[in-house]
């Protein structure tokens, strides 16, 4: 750092401002993407938590899976609707390290909570008489309280790490909310050791849950082709399809950003991944969840046909 830099109290974002006509328009569309996502969430965990039938340890796991949905799309999409209105587009310092550290956070513990229900399908495709004890409340408990402490550990470490950095120049962020490489590019001293020590974090605990997830999904599959019966495979197969949906695309856009090397980061990519992961993926996990769940569908269907004979008694 030279003597006539001073360091950063405040982030301005850049990431729309060659969009400005586009602002108003791209308001609407996250607002509506936004309040599905929060509204869809709230009816999954609404209706598990008033059907019985629905107090089973898959769908303990999508209550857990839906209240982080709803936390992580809110750390990031009502400041970027502020931001579309307004032409000053800033955020201070503790603002910005708020914000990374609840998005960090609860994307490390979708990490581990992704691994928790591919471990739930595995004990009950693979040990389906033993599932009732070996997937028992203190388990599900104990597994749903990992997966949280593990993020909330892991990430508080390094972001607080991260921001021990001094930052200076103009502030400038290449994004739309303080995701971890733009702020790491803006500090005034060399993270390249920071760098390789993040790549490390990333890979250790977002690659472990992930090698359990195949591991179970590994041993699934040759469990269901030796289901003697087509329909019995269809069956074991359905209870597995939208978990595996919703871990490509968490999956698919999380190696995509944060397992590149430095120099395959670019601010379009970053920025259209991001939009991947925090707006889009969050919005079609409640799609998933019900379009492709006959349990969910049915009881969502049996919930509104008793509130629509109450209402005409």
């Amino acid at each position: 750092m030279s003597g006539n830099e001073s360091f950063c109290t405040r982030f301005t974002f850049v990431a729309f401002s060659s969009l400005a006509e586009l602002q108003p328009v791209l308001f609407v569309v996250f607002l509506i993407i936004y309040l599905f996502t929060v509204g869809g969430n709230l009816i999954i965990i609404c209706l598990i938590c008033v059907t019985p039938s629905l107090h089973t340890p898959m769908y303990f796991f999508l209550v857990n899976l839906s209240f982080l949905e709803m936390c992580y799309i809110t750390s990031v999409v009502p400041q970027m609707l502020v931001h579309l209105l307004v032409d000053t587009k800033t955020i201070t310092l503790g603002g910005c390290a708020a914000q990374m550290y609840i998005f960090a956070i609860l994307g490390l513990t979708e990490c581990c909570l992704l691994a928790a229900m591919a471990y739930d399908r595995f004990v009950a495709i693979c040990y389906p008489l033993h599932y009732t004890l070996l997937m028992g409340p203190q388990v599900c408990l104990k597994l749903a309280a990992a997966s949280w402490t593990t993020g909330v550990v892991v990430e508080s470490v390094q972001i607080t790490w991260i921001f021990t950095l001094p930052f200076c120049g103009t502030g400038k962020i290449q994004h739309f909310f303080c995701d971890i490489m733009p702020v790491v590019k803006l500090a005034c001293v060399d993270t390249s050791h920071n760098e390789i020590v993040m790549f490390a974090v990333s890979v250790l605990f977002i690659m472990s849950p992930c090698f359990l997830i195949l591991c179970s999904y590994g041993r699934i599959f040759v469990t269901i082709l030796r289901i003697p019966s087509a329909a019995g495979r269809r069956k074991a197969f359905s209870t597995c399809s939208s978990h595996i949906l919703v871990v490509s695309l968490f999956y698919g856009t999380a190696l995509f950003t944060y397992l590149q090397p430095k120099t395959a980061h670019t601010p379009e990519t970053d920025k259209a991944t991001a939009l991947m992961y925090t707006v889009v993926t969050p919005a079609l996990n409640p799609l998933i969840y019900t379009l492709r769940n006959k349990e969910v569908k049915e009881a969502f269907q049996r919930l509104t046909q008793r509130n629509a004979l109450r209402q005409m008694a």
